[in-house]
């Protein structure tokens, strides 16, 4: 006669809005709770406010004069969307399952 274990099944449902983010860095670390605090990011060079262009004698788009703010390109954008808040314990565990 043979001992079936017991198991349990888990179910997932999605929020409808469920879409998946790619992201490229993260930064975080501990609350004062202990609890690892971890955002998400994606780093990318930054859109303009805005670019100004002259206009040539035949009405059209000439050449650019000036972009909003002047640093945009020393400039780099990391956009957070994301973040996730987890135990101690919970860290370890997410460890162990990332390094398999």
């Amino acid at each position: 006669m043979s001992h079936k274990k017991p198991e349990i099944k888990f179910k997932y449902l999605f929020n409808y809005g469920y879409n998946p983010t790619y992201v490229n860095g993260a930064q975080g670390g501990f609350s004062p709770r202990g609890e690892m605090v971890i955002n998400f990011y994606l780093e990318r060079q930054p859109l303009p406010e805005a670019i100004c262009h002259e206009i040539t004698p035949e009405g059209a788009i000439g050449q650019e004069t000036s972009v909003e703010p002047s640093d945009l390109a020393k400039t780099m954008v990391r956009f957070i969307d994301t973040g996730v808040v987890m135990s101690h314990e919970n860290a370890r565990v997410f460890h162990a399952w990332v390094k398999s």
